[in-house]
């Protein structure tokens, strides 16, 4: 019935504000590096007598689908469950710790090594992935996410991605782009992308020599980026506020640009419209406040590593490579990711 975000940071409250949820703001003692997510829900039941059923979703599990949710609120309320918890099939086999000294053997957990069978042939067992956990009020106040008459809820292994630790973090990136939720509208391929010159194809310096001249640096990695974007039929145009006209010359890109650009998102439009693209379709690379409306209207976009803050904001993709070092050819792979989600799901 209302979607809240349980926090004590002012950033992370204007972020939820701004795509629609409510804030609940935790107090001091239950946003200890210790507490508990439960901790944080009986806080949250305190303020809200209204609220019957909670469903705690855990931010660490990217590519959960609203249709599962659907299912698990319907186990609750039309089915009488007291808590549904989400779990994952896994075909792991384990075996008991031996700790270092003692003087035992390991002893097998969950399989007969005299007769070993294939993982396929074996049904497996149910772990808990951390998705997200159901329960009415009365068990919550009691300190249990869990009990009364429960109900497992069996997610697809390609949905049940947890981040835990760093290294987690580019397994679920591919595994979103593959398998996430983008809404109910179907998935568009990208066929323009636009980006911004200074500060993202260079790194923003300019040089000046005796004679004044200018000179900017560029990494050779993009270059390759954009030519790849080519081939797979990706139109490039490049945008910039100043009169950069010679720089590009030298390039040598074969790329549309527009320099001293007053109003980058009129720009925008305009090249949108004489393509016959819709926002989907456009991809955008900025790192300016002059993005931001760019950045927003952009069915994908990505900053670099060091662009403004407000512009990391109203982006959907900040690359690890800063402008002028990678970021063109990094955001370009990104979008190679899209394309192959595009065509699996034509495939399907």
């Amino acid at each position: 019935n209302s979607i809240w975000v349980s926090t004590d940071h002012d950033e992370i409250e204007k972020v939820a504000k701004q795509f629609g949820a409510q804030v609940h703001r935790r107090s001091p003692e239950v946003s200890q590096d210790s507490s508990t997510s439960l901790e944080a829900i009986r806080e949250f039941l305190n303020h809200h007598h209204e609220v019957d059923i909670v469903g705690n979703i855990q931010a660490t599990s990217p590519c959960l689908h609203p249709s599962d949710l659907i299912k698990v609120a319907d186990l609750i309320q039309k089915e009488g469950f007291d808590s549904v918890f989400s779990v994952v099939r896994r075909h792991q086999f384990r075996w008991s710790e031996v700790k270092k000294g003692e003087n035992k053997m390991t002893e097998p957990q969950n399989l007969n090594p005299a007769k070993r069978y294939r993982r396929q042939d074996w049904p497996g067992e149910l772990y808990e992935n951390g998705s997200f956990y159901f329960a009415k009020r009365h068990l919550i106040e009691k300190g249990y996410l869990q009990g009364g008459k429960m109900a497992y809820y069996e997610m697809r292994a390609e949905h049940s991605v947890d981040i835990d630790i760093d290294i987690d973090w580019p397994i679920a990136e591919q595994r979103v782009l593959s398998f996430g939720y983008f809404g109910k509208e179907p998935l568009k391929e990208v066929k323009l992308l636009v980006c911004s010159i200074d500060g993202c194809l260079t790194n923003g310096r300019i040089y000046v020599t005796e004679d004044q001249k200018e000179m900017v640096s560029y990494d050779y990695r993009d270059i390759v980026g954009i030519d790849l974007l080519k081939k797979r039929g990706i139109e490039v145009r490049l945008i910039s506020e100043r009169d950069c006209s010679k720089t590009l010359s030298a390039m040598k890109l074969g790329c549309i640009a527009k320099v001293s650009a007053t109003n980058k998102l009129q720009v925008l439009e305009d090249w949108k419209k004489g393509m016959g693209l819709s926002w989907k379709e456009v991809a955008y690379l900025g790192n300016e406040e002059s993005d931001v409306e760019c950045l927003k209207k952009a069915g994908m976009s990505g900053v670099p590593a060091d662009a403004c803050a407000v512009t990391q904001k109203a982006a959907g993709y900040i690359c690890k490579s800063n402008g002028g070092c990678g970021a063109v050819r990094e955001f370009a792979e990104h979008i190679f990711l899209l394309l192959e989600k595009v065509n699996s799901a034509r495939k399907q």
